[in-house]
């Protein structure tokens, strides 16, 4: 069996590092860029579920 140590799969964390570890304005700027971009991400899942809620009638899918 072959394993990755240390990769982060699903971009993760290490997304925000490329490229070395950055100084400290820099990376305070690249985490609220991702908290924005997740923020939004909420918001759309959020309209989803709520436009999928209100939908009355739908017939429930079968299992």
């Amino acid at each position: 069996m072959h394993h990755h140590h240390g990769r982060a799969w699903g971009g993760g964390p290490r997304i925000l590092f490329r490229g070395g570890f950055p100084n400290r304005q820099e990376l305070l700027e690249r985490l609220e860029n991702h908290q924005r971009d997740l923020e939004q991400q909420l918001a759309d899942i959020a309209d989803v579920i709520a436009h999928l809620r209100d939908r009355p009638g739908d017939p429930q899918p079968q299992q």
